[in-house]
């Protein structure tokens, strides 16, 4: 078995004799057949191979395995954005009158969409803090509760989801813990070790790692059992849209993955373009040695920030004296990814201040590319948050999100330094 370097390189696809020996665009929608009994096969989900590009494309396909490969997992299934994924995993096993509970500290649009989106389908979100005891967490859950969610990193409050205490709470009530793991890749944590069941991407951030290319992924551990306790009919009863098809008798430890990706993507078609797969591929074949350098400089960028008495406080899970620090050596003892946040004497207006005065560092609505990039979320990515809701995520008017490129690090801490003595 290789190595995770060597799989970021080699999985997914391997090219035969003659063939191209990278990764090739297979742009195109459809596909040609000599048979139409063939081409009946697939539609009946009884023999594999690509009907549509809305459904699988050979490109696609291919960076869907490596993922699944890095992960760990059974199967995964690349989708045009992170909120893409986010959606398809809940609603694959969660319908209107139920609910399902996730962590109150997650990215602000992920809120939205649970908060909103699927409230006006009938889907119930339920919000839990990690300080919570057990017992707080236990009465969150009742019979029509589907699945417990969380971040192993949260964007931009930076906790670290306490992964087996959460996939324990949610295996005692029956249900699948899915986690994002967006911040830390399978390079730093891999969720399905520590018992996750579900694990998505914004493969946006790190995976792409340059600001190329949007896109998401959900990725199937292979591990839950859908069928006991008759709580998931959706996968262990038959699909009338299929022909009948049972997914946990037809598809095994594939249920979930293949589900996903016949009924939801087939319907909602939130599918990933052949081009975006190639771009998503070039950056995953670079990824453990950039995630390693964003974390090294990130901890460094922390330490410095730490010192200077114009920041009221820093927070980065591996810094010595972060509320994270035990379980961040636990999840992450190869680096806590690139991304720090602190706060500047003199909130909203001081934090802005520093911001329009750096140079390396450039303000956008993104974070995890290899270059240095800043933002306040609090009037930007959270802005759609109340008060109450930016206070349970830690994001304050002071907050800014540093998110540490691969950039030399002396010349990133010299960009903050003249910034801060402008301010």
């Amino acid at each position: 078995m290789y190595r995770f370097e060597t799989k970021c390189i080699q999985s997914g696809y391997e090219p035969e004799n003659g063939q191209p020996r990278t990764l090739p665009i297979y742009q195109s929608t459809t596909y040609k057949y000599d048979d139409a009994a063939a081409l009946g096969k697939l539609f009946d989900l009884e023999a594999d191979g690509h009907m549509y590009t809305r459904i699988s494309n050979p490109t696609v396909a291919a960076v869907e395995a490596k993922i699944a490969d890095l992960e760990g997992g059974v199967g995964a299934m690349l989708t045009s954005s992170g909120q893409a994924a986010s959606f398809m995993a809940v609603f694959n096993i969660c319908s209107q009158g139920q609910n399902f509970i996730s962590m109150n500290n997650i990215y602000g649009g992920t809120i939205n969409l649970f908060s909103v989106t699927l409230a006006r389908m009938g889907i119930e979100v339920r919000y839990a803090r990690d300080d919570m005891t057990d017992e707080e967490m236990e009465s969150l859950f009742d019979e029509n509760t589907r699945l417990v969610f969380g971040e192993t990193v949260a964007n931009p409050a930076l906790t670290v989801l306490d992964i087996e205490r959460m996939a324990d709470l949610a295996h005692r009530h029956g249900v699948p813990l899915i986690v994002d793991n967006t911040f830390t890749t399978p390079y730093l944590c891999n969720p399905f070790k520590f018992g996750a069941d579900i694990v998505t991407h914004s493969t946006s951030k790190y995976m792409d790692g340059h600001a190329n290319v949007l896109g998401g992924c959900i990725v199937d551990g292979g591990t839950f059992d859908w069928e006991k306790g008759g709580k998931f009919p959706e996968l262990s009863e038959a699909d009338e849209s299929y022909h009948g098809v049972v997914y946990t008798k037809q598809f095994g430890k594939a249920a979930f993955i293949t589900k996903a990706r016949v009924q939801l993507m087939r319907d909602f078609g939130c599918t990933p373009q052949p081009m975006a797969a190639y771009l998503l591929n070039l950056g995953l074949e670079t990824m453990a040695l950039r995630v390693q350098r964003h974390s090294e400089n990130a901890l460094k960028v922390a330490q410095y920030l730490q010192q200077q008495e114009k920041v009221l406080w820093v927070n980065y899970p591996l810094l010595e004296g972060s509320k994270y620090y035990d379980l961040a050596v636990k999840y992450l003892p190869k680096g806590a990814s690139g991304v720090v946040s602190f706060g500047v004497k003199g909130g909203r207006e001081a934090a802005m201040a520093l911001m329009n005065k750096l140079r390396l560092a450039q303000i956008v609505v993104h974070v995890a590319d290899a270059r240095t990039c800043v933002l306040h979320p609090a009037s930007t990515t959270h802005r759609q948050l109340t008060d109450a809701q930016l206070e349970a995520s830690g994001i304050g008017p002071e907050f800014i999100r540093f998110s540490v490129g691969i950039e030399n690090v002396e010349d990133i801490i010299a960009d903050l330094q003249q910034a801060l003595d402008q301010i």
